[in-house]
């Protein structure tokens, strides 16, 4: 099924009954788009590629440091594995050194939606920059919302349960290699400066060059306690980014009043193995795939899908509005 069956088919009800003439006579609608938001840690990436394995989609990264090439284990990027052969755009296409703003953003986004809806294919726009989103979204001359219709998934995990969790995802990257990662592009005649610009500005990076710098001068204990506080650093500093992004979400849910549609994945970081796996298909997936399902094909939650995610008719015969809002 392609993103055709989206914007031309126009579903029967049960019985092969035609839609009212008057929904058939609508305008043509705008392309549509899927932005997936959340803070980091929640399992936005791993929802994006769900959905993609669903409905014919392409992936739009808006993370600002996973954009740059280089640091794949210290910017937590998805492996080729994890990724299921979904497309992916605006993953490691910039330079470590150079500085990616949202303007630069909006562009190569832009490109990459019209390349993906020409496909046919449904843009999912997922990252933790929401910044850049919102530049994408609200921008000044109103072209975005001129052109697509969106819908909004936040993936919500509550704060305590989520420092945890990032807590001991930093040891995890730290057993797969940050350290010496990080260590790969450390220079002890970096400008301080540097930490203020590209890829340089990613968490890990400059809590990491104090320690660089020191461990020469070190017995084995001194590095020890320097590392010690240095990754304590960065344990601190990503909790602060996820409350950081979790403001940003509220402000665009109660002051620009964006439809977001909530996903409590909080039961998911509780358990382990099968159970959570369980408590994410019945939290966040399934419930995500019937919100995309009704925004896809316009129609309220009157109407069930069949395997081929198409609507039938249920109890109503109305068209209901799209789920998807500004």
């Amino acid at each position: 099924m392609n993103m055709a069956t989206f914007k031309q088919t126009q579903p029967l009800l049960e019985g092969g009954v035609d839609l009212p003439l008057f929904h058939q006579r609508l305008p043509p609608q705008k392309e549509k788009v899927l932005i997936v938001l959340g803070a980091t840690g929640t399992g936005k990436s791993r929802l994006s590629i769900d959905l993609a394995t669903h409905f014919p989609a392409e992936i739009i990264n808006s993370d600002k440091m996973q954009v740059h090439k280089g640091l794949d284990i210290t910017t937590n990027k998805i492996t080729p594995e994890e990724s299921q052969g979904i497309p992916h755009h605006l993953f490691s296409v910039i330079d470590p050194n150079v500085d990616f703003t949202a303007t630069n953003f909006c562009n190569l986004a832009s490109t990459s939606l019209q390349s993906i809806t020409s496909r046919e294919q449904l843009p999912i726009i997922v990252g933790g920059s929401n910044s850049f989103v919102e530049a994408l979204v609200d921008d000044k001359n109103k072209k975005f919302r001129s052109k697509y219709e969106c819908c909004f998934l936040w993936v919500d995990v509550s704060i305590p349960i989520l420092h945890s969790f990032l807590s001991d995802r930093v040891d995890r990257m730290l057993e797969r290699g940050l350290i010496n990662e990080v260590r790969a592009m450390f220079n002890p005649n970096n400008d301080p400066d540097l930490y203020s610009r590209g890829i340089f500005k990613a968490i890990s990076v400059p809590e990491l060059d104090h320690y660089f710098r020191m461990e020469p001068f070190l017995d084995k204990k001194g590095r020890a306690r320097v590392l010690e506080k240095a990754v304590k650093d960065i344990k601190i500093n990503t909790c602060k980014l996820a409350y950081q992004q979790l403001e940003k979400i509220h402000k665009l849910k109660n002051v620009k009043k964006w439809k977001l549609h909530r996903l409590d994945a909080t039961d998911v970081f509780k358990k382990r193995g099968k159970d959570a796996d369980e408590a994410w298909e019945n939290h966040v997936m399934e419930p995500s795939i019937r919100t995309v399902g009704r925004f896809l094909y316009n129609f309220g939650p009157t109407f069930s899908y069949n395997d081929d995610w198409r609507p039938i008719a249920t109890t109503s015969t109305t068209p209901a509005l799209a789920a998807s809002t500004y």
